[in-house]
């Protein structure tokens, strides 16, 4: 590949994963405010899984470039960037576009990754580590002695969830399949069996007073057994509907029907509260504030990995040209972390 080559992988419509197609297109230039990022690690999240069936509620059409999130080094400066940013490892959250080997960002989008992290460390944490960070810290407002429930928790969010409630001093309780129980028991979690167990049951038996929190990402039916495991004061986050992913029908419906539970629950005359959390929220009304909070904490997220309160959960590390085995490995529901796709 020369310097002026940029290799992407394509979701050309609703496809298996072999279907993805891996083309060689111009390299991008960067414009007045942008930076060109030479890709080091992206990753396959819960977003690709659910575009290339065509669930994501808000996925641009057929075609596109999908890929969350991406660290890398800024290689380009366009007009009005500091051109000391070249050479800089940077991250981004961009939705899509991140499966590429060179991509355009805007400058104030980009956050720095700190010495001594490497780009596929610091991939695993920025679109779970944001989520995680913000679901923790500006929603639920995480204390020590609390006792959370986070459904998922051997997953990409949910992997970082557990060790940043830890880090603040909360107990864990976390669903997950019988194969990764005892890597959460090692890690201090209460696992509970989703497919085995009722799972309202055992969350009883092991809080009868409730939980402080619940972290959903399932949506579907089950989101009603969250909210009723709450203590009073408790906190529900709702962050996902990956119960739906493989149904037909609108995209949107799963989602307004976790806002319109989130809304009637919230009118109810009790102290428990809930919230259906979307990373983007706030950018459309001020980038500004939205770039700042997400800048400063995704550097918190990247100094708890500095300071060992978080690890990189890396399942797996793949070439971009074969994220179409990436994409079956992290749908395969076998693997703990993030899948992370590199040049």
């Amino acid at each position: 590949m020369n310097a002026g080559t940029r290799v992407e992988v394509v979701l050309p419509g609703k496809v298996e994963p072999e279907g993805l197609e891996v083309r060689q297109v111009v390299a991008p230039v960067a414009g007045a405010g942008q930076v060109v990022v030479r890709m080091e690690a992206t990753g396959v999240s819960f977003a690709e899984q659910q575009m290339r069936r065509g669930r994501y509620y808000d996925q641009p059409p057929f075609p596109f470039v999908p890929g969350y999130d991406l660290v890398g080094t800024v290689s380009q400066t366009g007009d009005g960037v500091d051109p000391a940013l070249a050479g800089t490892r940077v991250a981004a959250l961009l939705k899509v576009g991140g499966w590429a080997s060179h991509v355009v960002v805007d400058a104030a989008d980009v956050v720095p990754v700190p010495e001594g992290i490497s780009a596929v460390e610091a991939e695993t944490v920025v679109i779970n580590g944001i989520t995680a960070w913000q679901m923790l810290h500006r929603k639920v407002h995480v204390r020590a002695g609390q006792t959370v429930l986070v459904h998922g928790a051997n997953g990409g969010v949910g992997s970082v969830l557990v060790q940043l409630a830890q880090a603040a001093g909360a107990k864990v309780i976390g669903t997950a399949s019988a194969r990764h129980h005892a890597a959460l028991r090692e890690q201090g979690v209460t696992p509970i069996d989703y497919r085995t167990e009722n799972i309202a049951d055992r969350v009883r038996q092991l809080a009868p007073a409730g939980v402080d929190a619940v972290f959903d990402h399932v949506g579907g039916r089950g989101i009603v057994d969250s909210w009723r495991l709450l203590a009073p004061g408790g906190t529900l986050v709702s962050y996902g509907s990956a119960s739906t992913r493989d149904d037909e029908g609108s995209k949107q419906w799963p989602v307004l029907k976790l806002l319109g539970r989130v809304w009637l629950w919230n009118t109810l005359p009790n102290r428990r509260h809930a919230y259906f959390f979307n990373v983007w929220a706030g950018r459309a009304l001020s980038a500004g504030r939205f770039r700042a909070r997400l800048r400063t904490d995704l550097t918190e997220v990247f100094n708890a990995l500095q300071r060992g309160e978080i690890t990189a959960h890396i399942a797996a590390e793949l070439p971009l040209a074969q994220a179409a085995e990436a994409m079956r490995l992290a749908e395969s529901g076998t693997v703990a972390g993030k899948v992370v796709l590199r040049p």
